[in-house]
């Protein structure tokens, strides 16, 4: 058995949860960089590529990232991905910096694939930090630090646009004459807090135990690609850059649906598949991750359609509309670590899985009830019970997960709680936002003053809407007339909002039902792959 010293693993600890961090921050610091982006680099109509790009690359490398991990071991994995998550950051930095290039083109585009890039670094980060533990630490132990990590999930996520934003406004300097633009450090700072961890893990993490003789099944990789992808992209087009039943969507389901159907066969035949599909056998595993697919639908859909509604909806300011959502996050961070703190001393999950799961429903159930009369502090302590439930219930089922895998199949396992909480929630902004527009064209056709007048509207509509309603609130009182356009908006929305927020709570309904079914052994005192040497025991 390889050993480690405590030292070691705390440095192992900390380098793991820095490159978490940086990954978990990735995807959301652009949000509020991208205006400034565009004007700068032009492309406004490759404006959604830079985050669906990441965003892309990332989902569908989680399940290889954590298979290589299993045969490679994850040293080496965790080396190689941050050294590429962090070329694509800096080469996202001088994106446009020297015009067009050759088959790169503009800067829109050089921008959109430095992103792609450092996405498959990230998805590297994220799933092997996350099994790094499950490796040095045993299952009792692991409970703590999954808190740890649940936290900073969601602090880095949602402080990620404060940074982009803050770097954006005021980080442009001048440097030997020339000119580096504030949002170009958006990128740029991954790199003095990757560096140390990289040297660390380099030097001091021990190679962790591999399984050894496995073969890496590049059709499988290739497949999987191949499938997703498409199903990802029509998900994100889907209502926005498309219609739903156009040629372009459908063609991209069809295409995606039948590699997948490709994959499946592949993955049956194959001696040492990328996804075992032996492993959804196991109904901890399956059951997991399915209730981890609904419990996603959830998270970023309220994250991203909750403070729209507030700015047009309710007239909040942008700034009001984001620290309504701070409770959200702080409810995440304060029971995902008191929850990882008792479980580690019980060695129980399943009471505290179902409780926080319920407390999650309960939390949209309130939310199902707001209307344009509900105050930001009204929304506010509904997330804040959300935020409470949330995050110990997916740190829970992760948990579960990893319990239940063999410890030659521990990255896979643990990708697989990324890959499916990330389909999941793809898909539910997707149908959310598809219910919301739908249904407030449908309550503004109600209200309009000619039949026909309205039509239906799309998030960019919404995102405009949001802007003109900030400008008349700028200007003070408006006209009765204008009052009462506002007012018809603020109870169209309210409808609309409400209809998004019953089918998060339906998808909840079948997320809680998964999670009852998930068998759940006890959590054990057993050391993970690597231990203390006898004396530090």
């Amino acid at each position: 058995m390889t050993t480690i010293s405590a030292e070691d693993r705390r440095l192992t600890l900390i380098s793991a949860t820095v490159v978490f961090a940086l990954s978990s921050m990735s995807t959301t610091v652009v949000a509020t960089a991208m205006p400034r982006i565009v004007a700068e680099l032009s492309g406004l109509h490759l404006y959604a590529w830079v985050t669906t790009a990441y965003m892309l690359a990332s989902t569908v490398s989680v399940p290889i990232w954590g298979k290589l991990g299993d045969i490679i071991g994850r040293k080496s994995v965790l080396l190689t991905g941050a050294c590429i998550f962090l070329a694509g950051a800096w080469l996202s930095g001088l994106a446009g910096e020297f015009g067009r290039l050759p088959l790169l083109g503009g800067g829109m585009t050089q921008l959109i694939a430095s992103r792609t890039i450092q996405g498959l670094g990230g998805g590297a980060l994220f799933t092997t930090a996350l099994a790094i533990v499950a490796d040095i630490y045993g299952p009792r132990e692991r409970a703590k630090f999954s808190g740890v990590f649940g936290s900073i999930f969601a602090v880095f996520s949602l402080i990620g646009p404060v940074v982009g934003g803050f770097f954006t406004d005021h980080g442009t300097v001048q440097l030997f004459g020339h000119v580096i633009a504030g949002w170009r450090w958006v990128f740029y700072l991954n790199v003095p807090f990757a560096i140390p961890a990289l040297l660390l893990i380099f030097f001091r993490m021990p190679s962790l135990p591999v399984r050894g003789g496995g073969k890496i099944d590049y059709l499988g990789a290739i497949l999987m690609v191949a499938a997703f992808v498409p199903l990802l992209i029509a998900l994100s087009w889907g209502g926005h850059n498309f219609p739903w039943l156009s040629p372009v969507i459908i063609g991209l389901f069809i295409f995606g649906f039948a590699a997948l159907a490709v994959f499946i066969l592949v993955e049956r035949a194959v001696w040492d598949p990328i996804l075992p599909l032996a492993m959804f056998r196991n109904r901890t595993f399956s059951s997991a991750n399915i209730a981890l697919f609904f419990f996603g639908m959830n998270f970023t859909s309220l994250s991203i359609f909750l403070p729209l509604f507030m700015q047009v909806g309710l007239g909040a300011s942008a700034t009001r509309s984001g620290l309504t959502m701070l409770p959200l996050m702080l409810g995440m961070v304060v029971a995902s670590n008191a929850v990882g703190q008792i479980v580690s001393r019980t060695g129980r999950l399943k009471p505290f899985m179902v409780g926080a799961g319920a407390l999650v429903f309960t939390g949209v159930a309130l939310l199902c009830l707001i209307d344009p009369n509900t105050s930001p502090l009204g929304i506010a302590w509904r997330l804040a019970i959300i935020g409470i439930g949330i995050g110990p219930s997916q740190n829970l089922l992760q948990l579960a997960i990893q319990n239940s895998a063999e410890a030659h199949q521990m990255g896979i396992a643990t990708a697989s709680t990324q890959f499916t909480r990330q389909i999941g929630q793809t898909v539910g902004v997707a149908l959310f936002a598809a219910i919301l527009t739908t249904s407030l064209s449908v309550e503004l056709a109600r209200h309009a003053p000619q039949p026909g007048a309205a039509r239906q509207i799309d998030l960019g509509d919404l995102q405009r809407l949001a802007l003109a309603r900030q400008d008349r609130m700028a200007r003070g009182k408006a006209p009765i007339a204008e009052a009462a356009s506002e007012q018809a908006l603020a109870d169209s929305f309210a409808v609309a909002i409400r209809h998004g927020l019953w089918f998060n709570l339906s998808a909840l309904s079948l997320g809680i039902l998964f999670m009852t079914l998930t068998p759940t052994a006890p959590l054990s005192y057993r050391r993970g792959a690597l231990q203390l040497p006898d004396e530090e025991t």
